[in-house]
């Protein structure tokens, strides 16, 4: 009678499952078990990008810190993943930003998804009904089979029968050293000290070297052809190795007799150098004024400054006195030598004109001199006894350098 019981309650609920979900039947897991987490009123969903299923089945469970909080609803294919959604119950609270993974329940296969807060972010918001968690933090756990098949990899052919060979080897170079290695221990751990303490400046060179291979890279047409160009540069120093090398011995040669003759006349050369110290002096003192100097020699006999102010236009007024008398081309010309003297004549031995050059006026400048006013005779005075002054009532007086036609006193 009990028996009869129970199977009449499980023919109606798989009935009423089979009604709800609209006479679709893919097996006793496609129909949502009642009593699974998520399922209760007010669980909300959420949709899951999954790379690969591997063997999760609806009804599955969902788990935050390995505690049921829901159920997989539904499992489709989109595109080339898959669409898992999750039913959650209405406490759950996980960050937008939260990832999903399958992981193995137990070493008999049966899966579930792990949802957790994200680990290299912030948490972000908060997951709500509808939310999509991509693809991009979705992924799974290794699998039992997984495992085993990497283990057996590496008990197979992965070396570690080899442990026992490199132990033996490590023995053998260590047995006997055991003090040497003591000390090297110490030496390393200085060493990778100093290499910390000087990771900024090895970080610095590094990205020096970086810029270096930049700048490098840049400029590679250039230094393929300087690379280019040295063959023929070598070839050029191989053929001139003989003249190279006699320049070279007769530099030494230079060399020694330089050395020789600075010994040699060493005082003498200190002494020049001493005398020629007033010299250097006295130019240091001139300061600019022989620069100037020098800028005056190539437009002499005018300084640059005043050749605009002497030269107007396509003219220049210049004034020039010509002196082509004896004397002073003697004294030009012939002074210092044996025929010194032989030009002046006469007027070289008084320095003055002579005869009637010296009775003349000058004619240069003679012209331009306003002619003498003629002068009266003094009153008083007479042509025979020009000193002699008379004035009637009073004897002659007599006055010594008295002009003619100065005015009586």
């Amino acid at each position: 009678m009990r028996a009869t019981r129970k199977a009449i309650v499980v023919t109606v609920a798989v009935g009423v499952a089979l009604g709800a979900s609209g006479c679709e039947w893919n097996g006793l897991n496609s129909v949502p078990m009642p009593g699974t987490q998520g399922r209760g009123e007010g669980a909300y969903e959420v949709q899951i990008e999954m790379p690969n299923v591997t063997t999760l089945s609806q009804n599955s469970p969902v788990r935050v810190d390995d505690v049921a909080v829901g159920s997989v609803s539904n499992i489709e294919v989109q595109g080339w993943h898959a669409l898992v959604t999750v039913s959650l119950n209405p406490d759950v609270q996980l960050p937008a930003n939260a990832t999903a993974k399958i992981g193995q329940t137990s070493l008999l296969g049966s899966q579930h998804i792990e949802l957790a807060p994200p680990v290299e972010e912030e948490p972000e918001g908060r997951l709500e009904a509808g939310d999509l968690i991509p693809i991009e933090r979705a992924g799974a756990f290794p699998t039992t089979e997984q495992t085993l098949s990497s283990l057996s990899v590496v008990l197979n052919g992965g070396g570690l029968a080899q442990v026992q060979d490199i132990t033996t080897e490590l023995n053998a170079a260590l047995v006997g050293r055991e003090d040497s290695v003591r000390d090297l221990l110490p030496q390393l751990d200085q060493l990778v000290g100093s290499l910390d303490n000087q990771r900024g400046e090895i970080i610095s060179a590094m990205e020096g070297i970086d810029r270096l291979s930049t700048t490098v890279e840049a400029q590679r047409d250039t230094l393929n052809k300087a690379l280019d160009g040295i063959p023929p540069a070598l070839d050029i120093l191989v053929a001139q190795r003989q003249d190279i090398t006699n320049a070279l011995t007769s530099l030494g040669g230079l060399s020694d007799v330089a050395s020789r003759v600075i010994e040699e006349s060493g005082d003498d050369f200190a002494t020049n150098v001493r005398a020629l110290s007033p010299t250097l002096k006295a130019l240091a003192d001139s300061g600019n004024a022989l620069t100037q100097v020098l800028g005056v020699l190539l437009t002499f006999p005018f300084p640059q400054n005043g050749i605009d102010n002497v030269i107007r236009g396509d003219y220049a007024n210049l004034a020039m006195t010509i002196d082509v008398t004896l004397p002073r081309l003697d004294a030009n010309f012939l002074m210092g030598t044996p025929l010194a003297g032989s030009l002046g004549g006469p007027e070289g031995v008084l320095g003055k004109q002579a005869g009637l050059a010296g009775q003349v006026g000058n004619p240069l400048s003679d012209p331009l001199r306003p002619a003498a006013a003629p002068t009266a005779p003094v009153p008083g005075t007479s042509a025979a006894e020009p000193n002699t002054l008379t004035i009637p009532g009073l004897p002659p007086i007599t006055v010594p350098g008295l002009p003619q036609g100065a005015p009586a006193p």
